[in-house]
């Protein structure tokens, strides 16, 4: 009897022995199926990471690329400022010494007796006076505009009045009143006309 005994002793711990290896295997199985898991999750953080990271490089590029352009335009801008500076600088200067010009114009245009030497000296006088003048404005890019014949325009002269005029076609200046003047393409007073309706 205690041979069967120990059969079913050895029998016993033998299922025990199975069922302990089984035990076992199940642990084993059951760790690496939660290192498995640890794993996934891991490597799933560490996409999500490197997702992250390449669209905060994107940002960083894009916000670089947009703070260069800006910078660009600011300095562009800039340029733009400086050289309309340059260019209008004397727009209040000729504006005051256009009346001189008109002033000028008008000692010219009066009817007085030239023959007289004196006189014609200082006609000339002021004729050359002038021209000087307007030579001297003319380097710094004020140019007069408004001529009779010329075809109106809005932009750069100033319609006083419309009447009908034997010689002229419709919108064109039949009369300057008072010369318009451009500093460097800039209308600073726009030609005092009458324009043939």
């Amino acid at each position: 009897m205690e041979n069967k005994m120990s059969e079913k002793e050895q029998r016993i711990e033998s299922e025990e022995q199975i069922q302990e290896e089984q035990v076992q295997a199940a642990e084993t199985e059951v760790e690496a199926a939660e290192e498995q898991d640890v794993l996934g999750e891991a490597i799933l953080r560490v996409q999500e990471l490197e997702a992250q990271l390449e669209e905060m490089a994107k940002r960083e590029q894009d916000f670089a690329l947009r703070s260069r352009a800006e910078m660009d335009n600011i300095r562009r801008r800039a340029e733009q400022d400086v050289e309309k500076a340059h260019k209008f600088a004397l727009e209040k200067f000729s504006k005051e010494i256009l009346n001189t010009i008109d002033n000028l114009e008008r000692a010219l245009s009066t009817n007085a007796n030239v023959e007289d030497e004196s006189v014609k000296a200082l006609f000339d006088g002021v004729e050359l006076t002038l021209k000087e003048l307007l030579s001297t404005v003319g380097r710094f890019g004020v140019e007069a505009v408004g001529s009779e014949g010329e075809v109106f325009n809005p932009e750069l002269h100033q319609a006083i009045s419309m009447q009908p005029t034997e010689g002229f076609e419709t919108n064109q200046i039949t009369v300057v009143l008072q010369k318009g003047y451009l500093l460097n393409g800039r209308v600073i007073r726009p030609a005092m006309v009458m324009v043939a309706a």
